[in-house]
């Protein structure tokens, strides 16, 4: 999640325990990571083609 912290206040709306519980399933925290870690891999990919196409570009342009 790049940097960014959550509170347990957080943590419990997220959860899906009891929300007056004071346990935490680590599965599911899990897979928020999981989540977020395919998030910034999605836009990473997105940023090297646009990255890739703007390069092609200029290089088509510039050939003529």
């Amino acid at each position: 999640m790049s940097g960014e912290q959550l509170s347990t206040k957080e943590l419990n709306k997220d959860s899906l325990t009891n929300p007056y519980s004071k346990k935490v399933d680590i599965n599911h925290l899990l897979y928020k990571v999981r989540l977020e870690k395919n998030k910034e891999k999605k836009e990473n990919y997105m940023l090297v083609g646009l990255v890739v196409a703007a390069l092609a570009v200029t290089g088509i342009i510039s050939s003529f």
